[in-house]
């Protein structure tokens, strides 16, 4: 039943499939508008992506608490502060989207102008609009004048945001920017929160409903890898090691010298995208050491891939580095291998207290394939290809309703969940809504715990595979019809 739906991409489900769900919430009695609903709601796919981008202290991070609503982008005044996040999920009446705050990473590194221009540049590449936010109390400096260079060469939406205007004086000051030729200034104070709705109606205008990188469109074309990893973990190596033994076709779309080069290189036979990240070339104008600045591009590159293949120094001791760029690869949703680097350098001894880190550390990601590698000596490289072609597999695997029904039942039957405060919820019925990565929405009778989820998540594993990939599964809790109060 599922022949011609294999790769069904977004909203995986057929008409056949559709009416044998419907069937299902029907029998449960469940409200079928209501599911529908739910449905739609699961099937979004990826979130279109907003950058958020500035000179420093024009109040870009406070902004993105705003529109947030939590303090998360953490502010603080000193320059150069390295956080964890770079992106964060918003929702603006009912429409939800991706920020890229780019306010983190503000270091005189050579020049003010050159380190805001690379970062801005980034965050737009990866990006499907761009609010610039300007401080109206200062006017347009030569830096802003730079970025809107950028944001012109770019061609992307963008929608102009004059901070701090906190009075009525303020927008006087704003209305001064209608010269940068961005159009409409909107007033703001994102300490205050003034004027955020206006802006934030002009930002889901100038958002597309869903992301320009749609997967499912590009038939044919070389999947896309991001190799990642935190600061020499041997990245350059490793991707100079492949393209210098098998390049065949470089594929160089230069604008500027800081755009990130994809290369296409072939591996075992099939040809690759390799997506640029932080240290595939060593950039002259950069600093050694900027954290924030690799999530950055860490951040734009998985926005751009479908598989990241993340570098771990197996000779050191796992850092917690690693373990954030692993999540934010899980969470961006994309296909995960690991390879650990240096293989060739492990004694024994390394080898069993690797393992040790990799079972303690790893454990959110046990379902990625893993490669042992030596960017040096080339050994084993033979077989990233391999689990890449897995994860990618697992990436796009869709279990169809039927099947998925008759698993979720034995698993209700066999192992119910706890009972608590005198009710017993039970899962009625699900469906894997979307694949890339696979998305499933289960109807409960009630709220299920974090533990059962888990372990519902587990069980789907071990009966489906969906090595290498994520899995999402959101839980919606809906009474049978009639039970209303």
């Amino acid at each position: 039943m599922d022949q011609h739906d294999e790769h069904g991409g977004i909203g995986a489900l057929d008409d056949a499939e559709y009416a044998e769900f419907m069937e299902l919430a029907a029998e449960e009695g469940l409200d079928l508008d209501e599911v529908a609903g739910d449905l739609a709601e699961a099937n979004r796919g990826p979130l279109p992506v907003l950058a958020v981008v500035g000179r420093p202290n024009v109040g870009k991070s406070t902004l993105v608490n705003r529109i947030i609503g939590r303090r998360e982008a953490v502010v603080e005044d000193r320059p150069g502060v390295t956080r964890d996040r770079v992106t964060y999920e918003a929702n603006w009446n009912g429409r939800r989207f991706k920020i890229v705050d780019t306010g983190g990473w503000e270091q005189d590194v050579l020049g003010i102008d050159a380190s805001v221009a690379a970062q801005a540049e980034f965050a737009i590449d990866a990006a499907d609009a761009v609010v610039f936010v300007v401080d109206s109390t200062v006017g347009a400096t030569d830096t802003d004048q730079a970025v809107v260079r950028l944001l012109r060469r770019a061609g992307k939406p963008v929608v102009l945001a004059a901070n701090k205007v906190d009075g009525p004086a303020g927008e006087a000051d704003a209305a001064a920017l209608w010269n940068l030729g961005l159009g409409e200034p909107y007033p703001v104070s994102s300490l205050h929160g003034r004027g955020t709705g206006d802006l934030l109606d002009a930002v889901i205008e100038a958002l597309p409903e869903a992301p320009a990188m749609t997967f499912g469109e590009v038939t044919g074309g070389p999947r896309r890898i991001a190799l990642i990893g935190r600061p020499n973990v041997g990245k350059s190596s490793l991707l100079n090691r492949v393209a210098g033994q098998e390049r065949v076709v470089v594929d160089k779309v230069a604008g500027t010298t800081r755009d990130p080069v994809d290369e296409l290189i072939e591996l075992g036979g099939v040809t690759w995208k390799f997506i640029d990240t932080a240290g595939i070339r060593r950039r002259v104008h950069l600093a050694e050491g900027a954290d924030y600045y690799a999530s950055l591009r860490t951040a734009a590159a998985l926005e751009k891939a479908e598989v990241a293949v993340i570098l771990i120094d197996g000779s050191e001791t796992l850092a917690e580095q690693d373990t954030r760029i692993i999540t934010m690869a899980v969470e961006a949703g994309r296909a995960v291998v690991i390879a650990y680097n240096k293989w060739d350098l492990l004694d024994e001894e390394r080898r069993y207290y690797l393992e040790r880190e990799i079972e303690r550390d790893l454990v959110q990601v046990q379902w990625a394939p893993r490669v042992n590698v030596s960017a040096r000596t080339g050994r084993h490289m033979e077989k990233l290809v391999p689990a890449i072609e897995t994860a990618l597999e697992g990436w796009e695997t869709r279990v169809p309703t039927g099947r998925l029904n008759a698993f979720l039942g034995e698993l209700v039957a066999g192992h119910p969940h706890p009972i608590r405060g005198g009710k017993q919820p039970r899962i009625l019925f699900g469906t894997q809504a979307g694949t890339r990565p696979p998305r499933f929405v289960l109807f409960a009778s009630g709220f299920l715990e974090a533990g059962y989820r888990r372990f519902v998540e587990r069980r789907l594993r071990e009966e489906f595979g969906f090595a290498g990939t994520p899995i999402q599964v959101s839980v919606r809790v809906r009474e049978k019809r009639g039970r209303k109060k």
